[in-house]
């Protein structure tokens, strides 16, 4: 490898806080990066508390993972904004490997995941993990919230019960058995946890909900006495500082069996990691650098593991909120461990009276919000495939296995993929691909001729080949590609015999970006499958000033007369 192609390689991995500050970092930037930091680490402080007792551990494990992980995260990762974490994805797979093979074997998942995690990053596989079809991960996502709100009843009723079954079926079952041991003080405080979580989302958006429930019920809980359990009834007091470097009884010899779990648990950092980057791009008008995220997400995934934490990755909701507080750069997050770092230094004392219940009560907030059940439904209406898809992966994670689940969605999306290959062929034929009986040397000149007396303030693209889950991603840089942003955008889909949920997914982004930046889009020559297809998931010609034409000629006419309405 020469010279160019060294630096060119080695550029991926640069971290962003190195580029933000040879950019220029000046005081007032840190000023925001402070406010947003404390603003997410406040987020922050109930989640991963919460977050580790779902798992199965003690709620010190979540703090630590959220500032050793976390401050890694922000330092070494590819984007400004990202807040890295322990979340929820992880605690069904955490839950069972604790559960199988005690936390020793949940320590060598996770350093094994973080290993994984660098070698993908290496290999510069962080764009093909974009690639994922959206009805495996709108199922395994939905299905680990139904997974999520299912750990959580014992502590929402306040069952009188040991251990909590790993096995969905069973769970319910032990529950069933022992609901008449419901408390009705804890019961309250869930329900006061809820109700405060839910009033101030409407009423208080800008106020940490999570935090103030927590708040709320431990006043209650210590003013009345109330018989319900709090982290001090049952982990005892929280420690004030971080753990050393330690390697715990670790069981090697079960590494083969644990390597499904490891996969799990770096393909849901990985995939949740980017997802979380890509929105924030979106956000910010950023760009990350998906190679340079994988390789931070595998360091942070293994530092956390030896200094016993729990699994992270990017975390949509807090990178969000850092986003709408203000961050300007990396350094948001890495004050956000280091704010968690100092309360839990000063707090830990006091930790021990927030009851359990309230814990519960952000939790099944967080399954409610996770489960997207908007575009759940969404997705129940497109075609055939991409359903079976979407119930089989749910269905899966939720009954057997988040592993077994993603391995059977994307092969299952495969096959699906491979038939709609063939039905494609087989209805293209004798179809021809331009918009009126033309040959192709024709259609060639009268494009060229098209694209010539195009209207100043209007571009066009065309697609052409199907629109599915491996294409759709090459959307997102559509916008990119012009120097100067157009007024009007035409997207020529006549090249195009066969669109999916992923698509229509790629396509809706694009149209909701256009709106945000002022173009307006038309999507020209829409065929018999694309076009009901889309009609069925939604996206019409009033979709964020969305716009159908049936051929180019027409769409030409359109958009002259938008940018002349426009000036």
């Amino acid at each position: 490898m020469d010279a160019t192609r060294l630096r060119t390689y080695l550029q991926q991995f640069e971290p962003k806080l190195w580029t933000t500050l040879r950019e220029g970092y000046t005081l007032q930037h840190l000023r925001a990066d402070a406010l947003a930091g404390l603003t997410v680490a406040i987020v922050a402080l109930p989640l991963a508390m919460a977050l580790a007792i779902a798992s199965g551990t003690t709620p010190e494990k979540g703090l630590h993972t959220a500032i050793i992980a976390g401050f890694l995260i922000s330092a070494l990762g590819g984007s400004r904004v990202q807040i890295g974490g322990p979340t929820a994805a992880f605690i069904p797979v955490v839950f069972v490997v604790i559960q199988k093979f005690g936390y020793g074997g949940l320590i060598l998942c996770t350093l094994l995941a973080g290993l994984m995690l660098i070698a993908a990053g290496l290999l510069r596989l962080g764009t093909l993990m974009k690639y994922m079809p959206q009805p495996v991960i709108t199922g395994f996502t939905a299905g680990i919230a139904v997974s999520i709100f299912s750990s959580q009843v014992k502590d929402a009723l306040g069952l009188q019960m040991e251990e909590v079954p790993a096995e969905f079926v069973e769970r319910w079952s032990a529950y069933a058995r022992h609901f008449a041991t419901t408390q009705p003080a804890t019961v309250a405080m869930t329900v006061l946890g809820l109700v405060v979580i839910v009033g101030l989302r409407y009423w208080k958006p800008k106020w940490p909900g999570f935090l103030v429930a927590l708040l709320v019920c431990t006043a209650a809980t210590t003013l009345f006495a109330l018989p319900t359990d709090t982290i001090g009834s049952r982990f005892g007091e929280l420690p004030t500082a971080l753990p050393a470097f330690d390697f715990p009884r670790i069981p090697f010899e079960r590494t083969f069996e644990l390597l499904p779990s490891a996969f799990t648990i770096a393909f849901l950092a990985g995939v949740e990691s980017l997802l979380s980057a890509v929105v924030a791009d979106g956000m910010t008008g950023g760009r990350h650098r998906s190679n340079g995220e994988l390789v931070a997400q595998g360091v942070a995934n293994a530092a956390s593991a030896l200094f016993g934490g729990l699994p992270a990755t990017g975390a949509l909701a807090r990178t969000a909120t850092n986003i709408r507080a203000g961050a300007r750069s990396p350094v948001s997050g890495m004050l956000h461990a280091g704010y968690l770092l100092l309360f839990m230094l000063l707090l830990a004392p006091l930790m021990r009276y927030v009851p359990l219940a309230a814990l519960a009560a952000v939790l099944l907030v967080v399954a409610w919000n996770m489960s997207e059940y908007e575009h759940f439904r969404t997705t129940l209406s497109a075609p055939w495939g991409d359903r079976v898809v979407l119930l089989l992966t749910f269905l899966l994670t939720v009954f057997f296995d988040l592993t077994v689940a993603i391995e059977a969605g994307v092969v299952v999306a495969a096959l699906v993929f491979m038939y709609r290959m063939s039905e494609s062929v087989e209805i293209s034929s004798g179809v021809r691909m331009t918009d009126d009986d033309l040959d192709e040397a024709a259609a060639r000149a009268r494009d060229e001729q098209q694209r010539l007396r195009l209207p100043r303030g209007v571009e066009a693209y065309q697609i052409g080949g199907p629109l599915f889950f491996g294409a759709a991603n090459r959307l997102d840089s559509l916008l990119d590609q012009f120097f100067e942003k157009p007024k009007v955008l035409v997207l020529r889909m006549r090249l195009v015999p066969v669109i999916d949920a992923s698509g229509v997914h790629a396509l809706r982004k694009l149209a909701e970006r256009c709106q945000r930046e002022g173009i307006v889009l038309i999507l020209s020559g829409l065929r018999d499958q694309p076009n009901r297809v889309v009609a069925q998931m939604g996206l019409d010609g009033g979709a964020g000033g969305l716009h159908l034409a049936s051929n180019f000629d027409r769409a030409l006419k359109l958009a002259q007369s938008l940018v002349a309405a426009r000036g």
